[in-house]
Formats: C-alpha cells, structure tokens, sequence
C-alpha cells in the first residue's frame, strides 16, 4: 500500500505542471522552429516543484507509514514469489508514470524531447529507490532486488520508447475490480474500497495497451484513440506466498491460487483532444487507468472467459 500511497502523492504533485501531450501531425506542412532551450524561470520552478515533491512525499510516506513499524539495520528480504508478481507489476507501473508526468513537466520548462524524458526517468528510479532504502531499515521488510529490478523496467520502458519512437506507443495501465475476498482477510486486503483499490491484488489487473495507429503508416485512416492491451492478473490470493487456514481462529475457504490473462480493446485518452488544455491535460495525467471494455480471459482453472464488460 506505501507504493499506491506516493505514487498518488507524486502524481497529484506533479500533474499541477504538466502539459498536454503535443499531438504530432500526420504530414506537417512547416518544419518545427529549431529548439532554443529552457525557460529559465520555467526550468528553476519545474525543478524546485519536483525537489520539494520528492522531499515532501518522502516525509509523508515516513509519517504514515514507517513510523509505525519498528526499524532495523539495513537488510535484503526476496519478495518475488509473493503476490503471484502482481507487486512488480505495481513498481513497473509506478516508475513509468512517475517518469511519464515528471518528462512532461521538463517539457513544459522548454527542454528537449530526450533530456526531458531521460530526467524524468531518473527522478522515477530516485523516488522508488529510496522507498527500498527505508524498506530495507524497516525491521518487518527489507530492500528487494526484484523491487529495484522492477523500477528499471518501468522508467526503462518509458525512456526507451521515447528514445526510439518520441511517444509512448505501449503504455502501462491498472484497472481494478472488487474480488469479493477482502470480506476474509480485511486487514491484509483492504477495509473498505478505498483500502481495496491499493491492497487487494485479487482485483488489481496490470495491461500493456498498444497504440495500434502508431504502427501503421501517417496516412492510415485507423482511429488514433484505440488500442489493444494484454493484461495480467491473479486471484485466490489469500496470503502472499501462500493461503492461511484461519484468521482470527475462524476457517478460511481453501482457494486455489491462479493466474489470468486477458485480451480487450482500450481507448488512448493521451489521443483525445478536446480543445480545452486543462482537460487535456487531465485526460493525459488519467491515462494510467484501463477503460472498461469486454475482454476475452484465460486462466488455468476456469480455461477461456469472455466478460461483456470487465474493469
């Protein structure tokens, strides 16, 4: 939940200087004017907003959270086999947006398409990287190396692409749906909706959405808003690593533990102009969330699903 927690923070923080994402033309007609560099005002507001971000976002996490769990030396604890992976999954997601919304307010400053999303990325990797450094004083976890491998994936997904392509033709997204299974372990999987949302893994589904448009050729007639995305998730998960008998000396249902896959179209809302920059700025800064859609499932219990609407 501490992850879910500053990726909000940061996230609220940041969206206050970020920009809509420019739409590039199919066949432009005037070459871009060449690039002067920063506005230096801009530039010393974008990075005292992150600076002062990073350090309010690190207190806050400390205050409502690590405060309240006892402190250690500094130590490893492998983490992978929890969760059926579905945390990593959350540190890939984190870091990329992180990254995304933090490049494009060095964008907003006048700074280069390459350097915005390679300082962005960076202030990514630095936010999640010193949530491993307090995980690995807190006596209950420890710093994770698949942790810090995730991060990478994430900020490395984002820069790569922006190194390669100069926009994001596979974004990352979250959706989630109520699991039904908070009623048996509250205190691990949420108390309320609110809780759900940042600690039932059983309703969380991570996707890759593909921009199907930016494959094709400019002229290509196929909408621009609509992608197609893989997604991933699990359920039965009563533990981490595995389901207890009991909780709280009452007999727990003996869930099998499973995987899902899913397959459904998405709609890009970085791609939907309304002329209005606010709220294009918002659809941009919202585009972490899959939209609703049908989606075709298969997982090893129940084989091939196919759900008219799954969030």
């Amino acid at each position: 939940m501490r992850l879910w927690v500053l990726v909000l923070l940061v996230l609220c923080g940041l969206n206050l200087y970020g920009q809509p994402e420019e739409q590039k033309p199919a066949s432009p007609v005037v070459p871009p004017p060449e690039h002067t560099g920063p506005d230096p005002s801009r530039l010393r507001l974008v990075t005292g907003v992150q600076a002062g971000g990073y350090l309010a976002s690190m207190l806050a996490l400390n205050q409502m959270w690590y405060s309240d769990h006892p402190r250690s030396s500094f130590h490893f604890h492998d983490d992978l086999p929890d969760w059926k992976q579905l945390d990593k999954m959350g540190h890939i997601a984190s870091t990329y947006h992180i990254g995304r919304i933090s490049a494009k307010t060095f964008r907003w400053s006048g700074m280069n398409p390459r350097r915005s999303a390679t300082f962005g990325s960076l202030y990514a990797l630095a936010l999640l990287t010193t949530v491993e450094i307090m995980d690995g004083f807190s006596a209950e976890w420890g710093a994770s190396v698949s942790d810090l491998a995730a991060n990478k994936i994430g900020a490395g997904s984002f820069l790569l692409q922006e190194l390669a392509w100069e926009q994001q033709r596979i974004g990352i997204k979250y959706s989630f749906r109520p699991s039904g299974l908070e009623q048996y372990r509250p205190d691990l999987l949420g108390d309320g909706f609110h809780e759900n949302l940042l600690k039932d893994y059983n309703g969380m589904t991570f996707w890759a959405s593909v921009n199907i448009s930016s494959f094709l050729d400019a002229g290509s007639s196929f909408p621009s808003w609509l992608n197609l995305a893989v997604g991933y998730g699990a359920d039965g998960l009563l533990g981490s690593r595995s389901n207890p008998e009991t909780y709280n000396g009452q007999p727990l249902p003996q869930l099998e533990r499973y995987r899902q896959w899913y397959l459904a179209p998405d709609i890009d809302l970085s791609k939907i102009q309304t002329g209005n920059p606010f709220l294009n700025n918002l659809l941009s800064t919202l585009n972490f969330l899959k939209m609703p859609s049908p989606a075709l499932e298969y997982n090893a219990v129940e084989g091939w699903r196919f759900h008219w609407v799954f969030f």
